[in-house]
């Protein structure tokens, strides 16, 4: 009998080999790149899903959204009130939140509030929404939390990501203290870890390198694989592998899957 990739045969009966029927998951930044496309599948297979940004696009669905500031921490507990009122209980929590406003020029360059900043946006807005959501999972004994750190934690550029890859670094540490603690209970914890997303900012990069240098695209995004070292696989992830990669993970095909990190940088980073 042959059988969709997508579906195992299970007492008789074809049932999809990927399910999140039935679970609740808060997804944070999900209306743009790897967030948005990791929204989509997770509702594809099921989930009812929460998301959030400081500004909702013109055509992104109320029931969906809840427009809040994470770099502070009364958007943090605004969106945590707003999941238990939307939904009661949360059994997923995606933490796709990060990113950089840092100045180039090294260490010298970034000053206290600069380092300030890069903390709000990629450590404390996971440590404070796991604050409040994650007690609730210990008590159900059940529940997921997957942490969106970035193989910058490894491979810093220390031109450009110095503050970003540190922050990024001190959310992977933070992520394995907390598997370690409440996996006892019911709770796994784990992290994906991205290389270069193609996505539309990133393409927008390009564009703007190679209109620098004379090129077109193409030449932008050999330039920005050139900066990482190279790229093996010879092309950045799409959005819509590392959702994949995610909503996995968050499945209970993953279920004694904690604690651990899972690196989707198509060969970026050169060390084991």
């Amino acid at each position: 009998m042959n059988i969709d990739a997508q579906h195992v045969a299970q007492g008789g009966h074809i049932i999809p080999f990927l399910s999140l029927n039935g679970k609740r998951a808060l997804i944070t930044s999900g209306t743009r790149g790897a967030g948005a496309a990791t929204v989509a599948l997770f509702r594809e297979l099921g989930a009812q899903v929460l998301t959030t940004a400081r500004t909702q696009p013109a055509d992104f669905p109320d029931s969906l959204f809840v427009a809040a500031d994470l770099a502070s921490p009364q958007g943090c507990a605004a969106l945590a009130a707003a999941v238990r009122e939307r939904m009661g209980d949360v059994d997923i929590i995606v933490h796709m939140l990060g990113g950089s406003a840092a100045p180039a020029g090294g260490f010298e360059a970034l000053s206290d509030e600069v380092w300030g900043g890069e903390l709000d946006l990629n450590l404390m807005p996971a440590v404070r929404l796991d604050r409040e959501l994650v007690p609730g999972m210990v008590s159900r004994g059940k529940g997921v939390v997957i942490h969106v750190t970035s193989i910058q934690r490894q491979l810093p550029l220390p031109e450009a990501t110095t503050a970003y890859a540190a922050a990024k670094a001190a959310l992977s540490t933070y992520s394995k203290c907390l598997s370690k603690q409440v996996s006892p209970q019911g709770v796994r914890v784990v992290r994906v870890s991205p290389g270069w997303i193609e996505t539309e900012a990133s393409l927008h990069l390009a564009a703007r390198l190679a209109a620098e240098h004379g090129g077109d695209v193409e030449d932008g995004k050999r330039m920005i694989m050139q900066s990482l070292g190279g790229i093996p696989i010879g092309r950045p992830s799409k959005p819509e592998e590392v959702a994949s990669l995610i909503a996995f993970l968050a499945s209970d095909r993953a279920g004694t899957i904690t604690g651990t990190e899972y690196v989707i940088d198509g060969g970026t980073v050169p060390t084991v």
